[in-house]
């Protein structure tokens, strides 16, 4: 029996000062709730296990093809941000879902839900158990991870459910066949045989898959500055350099900080990047699995959500090497 385990942490900065540290300490609970069977799973839920071209006749052509790390393509719909949703696409066949546009059907939860509302109709448990590929494995969920994103089995598809604490409304969902949460493995994992996993990437390959995380943590923002009312940021190319830059040194260079031994804090790095700016702020976060569990981080810590928020930036720069990642937000002078 092997147990596999991923903790992150992260941090922000704002200019002219503000520093937030966030560190979880989790409580294990138990409980032998099971989930009764849910009637007519319908909408966004159908989607897991549709061909590729049964996708295109219901959402028409992706606006974009990006490559994810787990071995499927996203093609992300976002023209319409109450309608924003990403189809993971392996084989010709749909094997996830990310969905956080509030107009979408995601029967039998609804952008917006309570936690309490969706626990009156669906019991929510920290251990989930499940067969894939004749190997055994069971997630355990911690207390904090129960409370910003539990995970429910519905018709043997996984639906991981993303909670913006400090509303205590559903933010968006995640909907996985079995393979692919074992790949991504977002909580602590017991097995028994074979670890499934995503084949390995290179160098090459890699710049593909953090191109598409920095553009949908772009769009993931966006998206939840709209639900906030708030204007949408404009992506800054040469603040995405700034971004890049960061993310790829605290890689490379084995630390996690806003502060690098060698470029020194965020404003030094936006100088020498020639960033003319009137405010600026940074988030920064390490080993979540793909750029939409950062951002979904980042709006569950007090600090980073007031970045994430604050109606005085103008302009986005994102940078992702591998699972490092960098939001660095500018106000433009006027």
């Amino acid at each position: 029996m092997d147990v596999n385990k991923f903790s992150v942490d992260d941090t922000n900065e704002v200019l002219p000062s503000l520093e937030n540290e966030l560190q979880i300490e989790s409580v294990l609970e138990n409980t032998d709730k099971k989930i009764d069977d849910v009637q007519d799973l319908k909408g966004v839920h159908s989607y897991i296990g549709l061909e590729a071209d049964e996708i295109e006749k219901l959402l028409g052509k992706p606006v974009r093809i990006d490559r994810s790390s787990y071995d499927y393509d996203w093609w992300i719909y976002n023209e319409d941000f109450e309608q924003y949703i990403q189809i993971g696409i392996e084989k010709d066949k749909v094997v996830t879902v990310y969905a956080i546009g509030d107009k979408l059907d995601l029967h039998p939860f609804k952008i917006g839900q309570s936690l309490k509302e969706i626990e009156n109709n669906i019991p929510l448990t920290n251990k989930i158990s499940f067969h894939a590929q004749n190997n055994s494995y069971r997630f355990e969920l911690n207390e904090t991870e129960m409370l910003k994103m539990p995970l429910v089995e519905l018709d043997h598809v996984f639906v991981q459910l993303y909670f913006d604490t400090f509303t205590n409304k559903l933010s968006s969902v995640r909907y996985m066949n079995s393979e692919t949460l074992v790949k991504q493995r977002p909580y602590e994992l017991i097995y028994r045989g074979d670890l499934i996993s995503a084949k390995e990437l290179i160098d090459e390959e890699w710049k593909e898959v953090e191109k598409g995380n920095q553009a949908q943590i772009l769009d993931i923002t966006n998206v939840i500055r709209k639900r906030h009312d708030l204007p949408s940021l404009k992506w800054d190319k040469t603040t995405a350099e700034v971004a890049y830059n960061h993310s790829k040194d605290m890689n490379q260079n084995n630390y996690f900080s806003h502060k690098s031994p060698t470029t020194g804090g965020l404003a030094d790095r936006l100088a020498e990047g020639e960033v003319i700016y009137q405010l600026a702020g940074e988030n920064i976060a390490a080993l979540y699995v793909d750029g939409i569990a950062a951002v979904e981080g980042w709006l569950n810590s007090e600090g980073h959500r007031e970045t994430l928020l604050n109606e005085k930036f103008t302009h986005l720069g994102v940078g992702v090497f591998e699972k490092h990642y960098t939001q660095n937000f500018v106000q433009k002078w006027e």
